[in-house]
């Protein structure tokens, strides 16, 4: 029996995603790769439910102001895992985006209301994100964060309060001698004989470039040291991701157009990204702005550009970098490195590429760890169950130090330890 096809009348930001709401075929092999339903049990926290409701929204049979669309399309961690097992292709993120277009002028919540503010008048301005990174830096760098969590402040404020602080604490470096280190990594791999010669444009990110800037530096050094140029375009902006994920997608259009100028059109050079969260957002620029005329064709290129660090080395094998590590290290993916990019393997060959670092497999390394952009904010309870059995395959590894390939990703797991 086929599905009624939706009414072109309705004008809804879902109803414009007919075809896809339609290509669900309900068999429900989605439910157990859904962090969310695993949990809850609940037929709307999976993704055949939101489905159901987000067609029943553009259906016009429900309104985007109910209550059971926005508790249970919010309670989406959109770390798309069900398309991975979707056998019939469903795109499942792009439907969700559009799903939390319908909610987002529609929210009263004073959260709702401060994400919007700041989403669109600091996120949307380079020196304004700039000056509050800079401002959490300093916070963070005097010890701020680690001392009031000694107290019992942050949570008689807010349980929400105390974990935003234990997340800007996690953002710091838990490494000793990294510049000794990198030096070494230098020497290693600037012996190789085969290393390319080709460059790449870095795209630093919002929280990369605030929080992570460390992080940005090695990878512009790895890629240096294995022969690849990098050049930092200077007026990049934030990829937009959480603007999409919040469903502010004008806002997440703005933001690309200007990363579209913002990196060399004339040229193929990749655009190299290290956060999984800002590579899956930049391979999405070809549908945020397919309704474009003026950046179309601009957006396609762009996307097809986009690189993560592992995928440099694709079809180049580094050299093996010793190590006189002694600490077990284990691997966990970001979600949207693993299903927006398809690019997990990447960063994992890269650290077998270390010939004798003491290595452990994680249990469930492809299950998300419950951070997904501001949702651990957003929806603190849930966000809490996801990592709390993240942490039970961490601590089941043995592992002392766990890599991952995004920075939301390693402040979520470092603030739940």
């Amino acid at each position: 029996m086929q599905d009624k096809p939706i009414s072109p009348l309705l004008a809804s930001t879902l109803a414009t995603e007919e075809q896809k709401l339609l290509a669900c075929v309900h068999c429900g092999l989605c439910l157990e790769a859904c962090p969310t339903y695993v949990i809850t049990g609940d037929e709307n926290d999976g993704p055949r439910g939101r489905i159901y409701l987000m067609r029943a929204v553009a259906e016009g049979r429900l309104p985007n102001t109910s209550t059971t669309f926005e508790r249970h399309i919010d309670r989406c961690l959109g770390c798309r895992a069900c398309e991975q097992v979707c056998p019939a292709g469903v795109e499942y993120g792009q439907l969700l985006e559009a799903g939390r277009a319908e909610l987002f002028n529609n929210k009263r919540s004073v959260t709702s209301a401060i994400l919007g503010l700041l989403l669109r008048h600091v996120w949307q301005y380079p020196r304004r994100l700039s000056f509050a990174f800079a401002l959490s830096r300093l916070m963070r760098d005097v010890g701020l964060p680690k001392l009031l969590l000694k107290t019992r402040l942050p949570r008689l404020i807010s349980s929400r309060f105390e974990f935003a602080l234990a997340l800007l604490q996690s953002s710091r470096s838990a490494l000793k001698n990294s510049s000794a280190h990198s030096a070494n990594a230098r020497r290693s791999s600037n012996s190789a004989a085969d290393a390319p010669e080709s460059s790449g444009l870095l795209f630093t990110g919002c929280v990369g470039a605030g929080l992570f800037a460390r992080v940005n530096d090695a990878t512009t050094r790895v890629l240096q040291a294995n022969g690849f140029g990098v050049r930092v375009p200077k007026d990049q902006v934030c990829c937009g991701a959480l603007h999409a994920h919040a469903g502010d997608l004008e806002g997440a259009k703005k933001l690309a157009r200007r990363n579209i100028d913002a990196f060399d059109a004339t040229t193929d050079s990749p655009i190299v990204t290290n956060a999984g969260g800002c590579g899956a957002m930049l391979v999405s620029y070809s549908h945020l702005l397919s309704d474009d005329e003026g950046f179309r064709e601009r957006a396609e290129k762009f996307s097809a550009r986009v690189r993560d660090v592992g995928q440099m080395f694709a079809d180049f094998q580094p050299p093996s970098v010793a190590t006189n590590a002694e600490r077990v290290v284990t691997y966990d993916a970001s979600c949207h490195l693993m299903y927006g990019q398809h690019a997990a393997d990447s960063s994992l060959n890269m650290l077998r590429s270390i010939s004798d670092l003491p290595f452990t497999p994680l249990r469930d390394y492809e299950r998300c760890c419950g951070g997904a952009g501001i949702y651990n904010l957003l929806e603190p309870s849930m966000s809490g169950e996801v990592l709390r059995a993240k942490l039970e395959c961490v601590k089941e590894s043995g592992a002392d130090t766990l890599a991952t390939g995004n920075p939301g990703c390693q402040m979520q797991i470092g603030a739940g330890r």
